[in-house]
């Protein structure tokens, strides 16, 4: 009877589901993803580096004209003057450590591109609180450059760029580089959250 009712009543086939309904397959993110997040990131370094080395070196000396005698005296602009600019130097080196970092991390997770997605996932993060710190640099360096080139006269802040110009041409150059580096840090987070939108599976209604 059991042989008899098996061969009458087969058992159903389950189908398969719709190709709509599938779980799509991991597309890998280690193509031009991954290669432009690298070259993203060592530009970041690079202009890290060299707002540094431009800040570093700006240091001027200059002989000032006073109303008593000697008549002149010896005066060195540093960048060590203002605390804006300190901290300028101390963010755009903790980004430049950190673009270091994170292109050595992101060339091995692009030779392994299992674990790129994982190490995007942590590095949109950073680099979202890391463009917070410099653009906060940039700002506060920037108005203190500003006021170095035209001074205020409603509080009787006099300039100086007329007078140092070799220390206000480097702050401006350091700041521009550093600026740079800030937009290069918008496009490492947008290239992140676009590549790991790709992964999110779209639903066919």
């Amino acid at each position: 009877m059991a042989s008899t009712y098996t061969a009458t009543h087969p058992e159903p086939v389950k189908e398969a589901p719709p190709p709509e309904m599938r779980a799509p397959a991991e597309k890998p993110l280690s193509g031009l993803f991954g290669l432009g997040d690298v070259v993203l990131r060592f530009l970041l370094s690079a202009s890290a580096l060299v707002a540094v080395i431009l800040l570093v070196t700006s240091n001027q000396t200059k002989l000032i004209p006073i109303p008593a005698p000697p008549y002149l005296i010896s005066r060195t602009a540093k960048f060590t003057q203002a605390p804006a600019l300190i901290y300028f130097i101390a963010a755009i080196s903790v980004a430049g450590f950190y673009g270091v970092i994170s292109t050595l991390i992101s060339l091995y997770a692009l030779l392994r591109p299992g674990s790129f997605p994982r190490v995007l996932s942590h590095f949109v993060i950073f680099d979202v609180l890391l463009l917070g710190i410099v653009a906060a640099a940039v700002g506060a360096a920037g108005a203190i450059g500003y006021t170095g080139l035209k001074g205020n006269s409603h509080v009787q802040w006099a300039k100086i760029c007329n007078v140092y110009d070799y220390f206000c041409r480097n702050i401006s150059a350091s700041i521009s580089v550093a600026l740079f580096g800030s937009i290069v840090l918008t496009l490492l987070i947008l290239l992140s959250v676009y590549a790991l939108s790709k992964r999110i599976p779209k639903q066919i209604h």
